[in-house]
């Protein structure tokens, strides 16, 4: 039983899914590398709509880091708590902005190592920040692009980190971005977690979970 596409059946498998989502892109709204930042920690176990109407407000009112500092972690929980996980995230955004005002003059650093190491910020939230803000080719992978790749044979992989390496060696660097979003628009149209549609799936033919599973019981 195969596990994983060739090189050349995964750009197929990519070709087809830019033509089924042409408008696949980033579906957090922000305006700047630091509103990205914010956003995409607030998505952590929420809908990028909620975070969306969360955010509208928020960054009228906030801009910089100094903003969210003044403000404190207490009132930044009201502010946040449709969010989910209210007091973790305010306290995270707090410590991550007084982090950016004293160790790089309240820019985002636009390198994997330094993100990494602010609090709230794994490879995922960094990920994305380089990706959508900075416009660095990498491969966020959050739940839909673990489970798709993975169904999919892009990557055979039982951890996130893996699943990432898997995907940077299977698919061109200048394809990475573009990629994230294409598998998280798949992941929330068609191959669904628990009910996968597989036979509106336009790439059933190429999907390796498609061919061993359902294929092999008819």
């Amino acid at each position: 039983m195969r596990k994983r596409l060739s090189k050349k059946e995964a750009m197929e498998v990519i070709e087809i899914l830019e033509r089924t989502y042409p408008k696949a892109k980033a579906q957090l709204n922000f305006s700047n590398e630091f509103e990205l930042l914010i956003a995409t920690i607030l998505s952590a176990q929420c809908t990028d709509v909620v975070v969306n109407k969360t955010t509208e407000n928020l960054f009228r009112e906030l801009k910089k880091p100094r903003d969210y500092i003044d403000l404190g972690e207490e009132r930044l929980i009201e502010k946040i708590k449709s969010c989910g996980l209210a007091n973790n995230k305010s306290k995270n955004i707090i410590s991550t902005c007084k982090i950016l005002e004293e160790e790089y003059g309240g820019k985002v650093p636009d390198k994997l190592e330094e993100l990494i190491k602010l609090p709230g910020v794994g490879r995922k939230t960094a990920n994305v920040v380089l990706s959508n803000a900075f416009n660095i080719p990498a491969i966020a992978v959050d739940t839909h692009v673990f489970r798709v790749s993975n169904r999919i044979g892009l990557a055979n992989s039982s951890n996130v980190e893996n699943t990432e390496k898997d995907l940077m060696d299977i698919i061109p660097k200048e394809k990475w971005s573009k990629t994230h979003h294409l598998l998280i628009f798949h992941g929330r149209n068609i191959c669904k977690s628990r009910k996968p549609l597989c036979k509106e799936c336009p790439i059933n033919d190429k999907c390796l979970y498609y061919i061993n599973n359902i294929l092999d019981d008819k």
